[in-house]
C-alpha cells in the first residue's frame, strides 16, 4: 500500500496552516484539530508516513513540565505501535545563544518553553525509538493564512507588527539573529516528505542576519521607519543574545540550501503588504 504523505494537527496554528496551503496541491496532507486526531482510528493513521503536531499548550510556557500538559508525548502515546514517522517541532532556543551551532552542541534552554521542548524531545526518542524527526526550528518570517490563527507566543514578526501598529519609537541592538521564511521552511518540508528524514535536525537560513538588516528590508514600504532607532550595545550583551545555526546536516540530506536572497525578496514583499 502506498502511504499518503502528512497528517498535520493545529487547524489554528501558524507553520501548520501555512505549510497545508503552500504543499496541499503537491503533496497529500490532512490538517484538523488535536482533538480531531485523537479520535482518529489507527488504522486510517498508518496510511500516513508522517504526523507533525503544530499545537501548543499554552500551559507549557508558564509552568515546569507535565507530561499531562504535553500534546506532543499524548500523540505519540497514541502512535507509538503504528509505522508512522512523528515531526517533533522543537526550537533553537534549547541551545546556548552563540555562532554555527551544531545539532551536537551545548544544550542551554532559555526560558521555560525550551526547557520543556528539551524534557519532551528526550521522551519522545525513547517512546518512538527511531520512528521521530526533531527539527529545531528558528525564528520564522511570515503572515497568518488562518483568520482564526490562535497566537500562543511572539515571534520577532509578531513583535515587529506591533510596533508598527503602535507606531511607538523602539530601540534596537545589532545583534544577529537567524531567520527562514515560512515559504523556505515550507519547500524544506517538502523535500523531508519526499526524502523520508528520520533523526535530529537544525532548520533556519544558517547564516548571521543582523537585526539592523532584516528591519531595512521589513521597512522597506514603512513610513515611520525613523521609529527604529539603532542603539550600539557594548559586546557582553550583543553575544549574550546573537545566535546562529549550522544546518550542514540537513542541507546534505535534502540537497537544499536556502539563501539570503530569498528570505530578503520575501521581506520585502511583506512589507509592501503590511505598510
Amino acid at each position: 500500500m502506498k502511504k499518503k504523505n502528512l497528517i498535520i494537527i493545529g487547524k489554528r496554528s501558524f507553520i501548520g496552516s501555512n505549510i497545508y496551503n503552500i504543499l496541499k496541491r503537491k503533496k497529500k496532507i490532512l490538517i484538523l484539530s488535536l482533538k480531531d486526531f485523537m479520535k482518529l482510528p489507527k488504522n486510517v493513521i498508518k496510511k500516513y508516513d508522517y504526523i507533525c503536531n503544530c499545537s501548543v499548550n499554552k500551559n507549557n510556557l508558564k509552568y515546569d513540565y507535565n507530561k499531562k500538559l504535553d500534546f506532543n508525548y499524548k500523540i505519540a502515546k497514541k502512535i507509538e505501535k503504528i509505522n508512522t514517522t512523528f515531526i517533533f517541532l522543537s526550537s533553537r532556543k534549547i541551545y546556548k545563544p552563540k555562532q554555527n551551532i551544531f545539532e551536537n552542541s551545548k544544550l542551554q534552554p532559555i526560558d521555560k518553553d525550551s526547557k520543556n521542548k528539551l524534557i519532551s524531545e528526550n521522551l519522545l526518542k525513547k517512546k518512538l525509538k527511531s520512528k521521530i524527526l526533531i527539527l529545531r526550528i528558528s525564528n520564522v518570517i511570515g503572515l497568518k493564512k488562518n483568520k482564526n490563527y490562535r497566537q500562543i507566543h511572539k515571534t520577532f514578526f509578531d513583535n515587529y507588527l506591533d510596533f508598527v501598529k503602535l507606531k511607538t519609537k523602539v530601540e534596537y541592538h545589532d545583534q544577529f539573529k537567524d531567520f527562514i521564511s515560512i515559504e523556505q521552511l515550507s519547500k524544506i518540508f517538502f523535500l523531508i516528505l519526499k526524502k523520508k528524514l528520520h533523526g535530529t535536525y537544525n532548520v533556519s537560513l544558517g547564516q548571521k542576519i543582523y537585526i539592523k538588516e532584516i528591519l531595512s528590508w521589513l521597512n522597506k514600504y514603512n513610513k515611520n521607519k525613523k521609529n527604529f532607532i539603532y542603539v550600539k550595545k557594548k559586546k557582553k550583551v550583543f553575544n549574550k543574545y546573537s545566535f546562529s545555526l549550522n544546518n550542514t546536516k540537513l542541507y546534505r540530506a535534502i540537497n537544499y540550501k536556502p539563501k539570503k536572497n530569498e528570505l530578503r525578496k520575501f521581506c520585502i514583499k511583506l512589507s509592501k503588504i503590511i505598510h
